[in-house]
């Protein structure tokens, strides 16, 4: 248990310690983009005099390393600032779209990860088939199309054609869960339909190999069928790379949705930071893509405890 423990606290200290790193990245990569803040702020007819005012209350008259420290002290207690564009707290601005983006990546987690661990076990059992073949053909044509060309696939057909969802997925106050689910059930969709397949074929992939095992094929002598050696031999066995793949394709459908977002015009994060961006709110720039980083290294902190606790040679590394 103390090895479970001192390896926990070493991914977490270089989780740490990585996000660190992205946050100086983040944060001198906005600073070498070409403009002026206050000018962009005040407008081309702002005087010299308004100009210094805004540079010293924002704090631009200060070397860089120092607007860094200060920046990454108030991200530690999420102060990010406030929003140049509107004045309010960043925190304030990306809260609410966060949580819309936490419960449309939760809605496409619900429904992808059973489905593609499912699908994913039955094309190892049925591998060489006509049926894995056609489920191969069709995971890598939902990989290899762009997520906003789904979009628009999915709007043109169940929008336009079918009437049969919202081709807008704005959301207000005093709709009901099954309003919501109805609202968000397209861009869902999409993702769902490219975390499937990632995962689908990952599960797939780890389950084959595992297939070539002494202990696979002993239990094949022994008569044991097919679905039982995969379920009670292959299977357990495979957890660890089936968790390291679930674990990724939920950082994606976390950090993933900016161009879906934007495609349904989702309130969520993704379109936050798309308006950021356009409007030059570097603040709000800043915050989002921290935050995504972050997500990213704890779903990796995840994966990696999993596989650990998954896996007696991990937690007990010579």
């Amino acid at each position: 248990m103390l090895d479970i423990f001192r390896l926990i606290g070493k991914r977490l200290f270089f989780g740490l310690l990585t996000l660190i790193v992205i946050s100086m990245i983040i944060f001198f990569m906005v600073e070498l983009l070409p403009g002026d803040v206050a000018q962009a702020v005040l407008g081309q007819g702002a005087t010299e005099e308004n100009l210094a005012a805004l540079r010293k209350e924002m704090g631009l008259n200060q070397p860089a390393v120092i607007r860094y420290l200060g920046w990454l002290q108030g991200a530690m207690v999420l102060d990010f600032g406030n929003s140049i564009v509107t004045g309010f707290s960043v925190s304030s601005v990306i809260g609410e779209r966060f949580k819309n983006t936490m419960y449309l990546a939760t809605y496409a987690a619900v429904i992808a990860v059973p489905i593609a661990i499912f699908l994913g076990v039955v094309v190892a059992l049925l591998r060489n088939s006509i049926f894995d073949k056609f489920a191969n053909v069709m995971a890598l044509t939902w990989v290899s199309s762009p997520d906003f060309f789904l979009g628009y696939i999915l709007i043109l057909f169940f929008a336009v054609k079918w009437q049969m969802f919202p081709a807008i997925s704005s959301l207000q106050g005093d709709m009901t869960f099954f309003e919501f689910l109805e609202r968000t059930f397209l861009p869902a969709l999409v993702l769902v339909m490219i975390t499937i397949a990632q995962m689908m074929r990952m599960t797939r992939a780890a389950i084959v190999d595992l297939l070539s095992s002494p202990y696979i094929e002993m239990a094949k002598l022994k008569g044991a069928p097919p679905w039982r050696v995969i379920v009670k031999h292959a299977l357990p066995n495979a957890w660890a790379p089936i968790i390291n793949v679930v674990a990724l394709n939920l950082a994606f459908l976390i950090t993933g949705v900016v161009l879906v977002e934007v495609v349904f015009v989702y309130p969520g994060i993704g379109q936050a930071l798309v308006n950021a961006v356009a409007k030059r709110d570097f603040p709000v720039v800043q915050a989002c893509c921290l935050i995504f980083a972050a997500v990213f290294i704890l779903m990796n902190l995840m994966a990696d405890v999993g596989a650990i606790l998954t896996n007696p040679r991990l937690r007990h590394p010579k």
